[in-house]
């Protein structure tokens, strides 16, 4: 007799089981909503892509962490780590198929040999939402308005978008004599909410000195608004530029739809991608801090220089899914559903299956999703059925209940039951 194999799942993989599938299901189906509102059109890329072209420019730290081996013809080919490169080689193999402004939204998973926490897999879902063509405050804005409107349809009311912009700091830093070390001095300073100023400053100090580093601590540190952190930030790198009066523009823009309150101007964020070339964003969720950022991102106006001469600039953001359902659920803020189904039909007599079936139809043809229970068996096996997926409804249709025209209704989760009521009014009954 052969071996049975031990079904195991790989350290960073899940399976989900329905009712943590139908929340995932329901928080897309509510972003998608949201990003269409917005104007956006979704695309889907391929899982794999060649090495070379995914890896063009993902940083250091990035590499490490891909999935990468040879396939059966010999190529070196990678699971994609997220969806903004495939997007930007997308961008230039269809470019003559596109309209700029082009918005586009895409929920798929990606894969990071990464260590596992809590919200943090190896295997994961992002959902990712751009702009490319415009380079402009109005673009910039429109991904924080769509960020900050995606929290609200998922009635997240307690988040904070935490905003800077990487262009400022690349200008604190030329001002500085230390543009050769931006990468390493970015890269640092990105991980300052996890290990904290002191370890940082011990990062900094080997590539700045000492001085330099205190210097660069003050200048990622945030005043108590906006207007204050946007002016100490400016004298700091020499006066008004571009990038401070991107900065300026965006605040009036959010004072100007209500959000303001929403956003908070921190000069410690950088996101640690070598791509980002302008604003950047994080959002958390100020009940639990701790989960880390749930939607984040920013401008890259470079990087479909890797795969085409043409500039194509772009801004994004993506909402980490597997994190975000952590973090609602430790909150308690999700559903509880077992199943999708508002009635079951129980099946009374298998000689009226093709009259079930067409009951089944026509509560259908009303919006109203219907399963019915395949074979005969004891009552009490059904209405256990129905419970366990917390079916609302319980259709009954016997014989003599056939015979009349009529059909019972059972509520699951009142116990009432409306008997030997007309087909027409059952809908009614469940439909109110």
């Amino acid at each position: 007799m052969a071996s049975i194999i031990e079904p195991r799942v790989l350290k960073g993989f899940r399976d989900f089981l329905p009712p943590a599938e139908i929340k995932r299901k329901e928080i897309q189906r509510i972003l998608e909503g949201t990003f269409e509102n917005f104007g956006f059109v979704p695309i889907d890329t391929p899982a794999l892509e060649y090495r070379d072209v995914l890896l063009g420019k993902g940083g250091g730290e990035t590499d490490k962490q891909v999935y990468a081996f040879q396939d059966n013809g010999g190529r070196d080919v990678s699971l994609r780590f997220d969806l903004t490169v495939p997007f930007a080689r997308f961008l230039a193999a269809h470019r003559n198929e596109l309209y700029l402004p082009f918005k586009r939204y895409h929920i798929a998973k990606v894969w990071r040999g990464e260590n596992t926490q809590k919200g943090r897999y190896r295997e994961f879902t992002q959902c990712d939402f751009d702009i490319v063509g415009p380079d402009s405050a109005s673009a910039d804005f429109e991904i924080i308005f769509m960020m900050y409107t995606s929290m609200k349809a998922l009635g997240v009311e307690n988040f904070i978008i935490h905003i800077s912009h990487r262009g400022i700091f690349n200008a604190f830093l030329e001002h500085n004599d230390l543009k050769g070390a931006n990468v390493e001095i970015l890269r640092a300073v990105d991980k300052i909410a996890k290990i904290g100023a002191d370890e940082v400053k011990k990062i900094l100090e080997p590539v700045t000195g000492g001085e330099m580093a205190d210097k660069i601590l003050d200048f990622i540190k945030a005043e108590t608004n906006w207007q204050d952190t946007l002016k100490k930030l400016t004298e700091l790198v020499g006066g008004e530029n571009e990038h401070t009066l991107r900065m300026e523009s965006l605040f009036k823009l959010a004072t100007e739809t209500g959000i303001s309150e929403a956003l908070y101007f921190d000069p410690s964020i950088t996101r640690g991608l070598d791509y980002y070339t302008g604003v950047v964003y994080e959002t958390f969720l100020k009940d639990i801090p701790r989960i880390g950022s749930v939607c984040s991102g920013g401008r890259y106006n470079n990087l479909a220089g890797l795969y085409t001469k043409e500039e194509l600039p772009g801004v994004g953001s993506s909402i980490g899914l597997d994190r975000l359902i952590a973090a609602l659920e430790e909150l308690d803020m999700l559903s509880t559903k077992e199943s999708l189904s508002r009635v079951l039909i129980l099946n009374m007599d298998d000689s009226l299956m093709g009259y079930y079936f067409s009951m089944a139809s026509k509560l259908r043809e009303k919006n109203i999703s219907t399963e019915l229970y395949l074979e005969k068996k004891k009552l009490k096996n059904q209405f256990s059925f129905a419970e366990k997926k917390n079916i609302p409804f319980a259709l009954i249709c016997g014989e003599d209940e056939y015979k009349n025209g009529t059909v019972n209704i059972k509520n699951l989760t009142t116990r009432e039951s409306f008997n030997n009521i007309g087909f027409d009014e059952a809908i009614k009954l469940i439909q109110a």
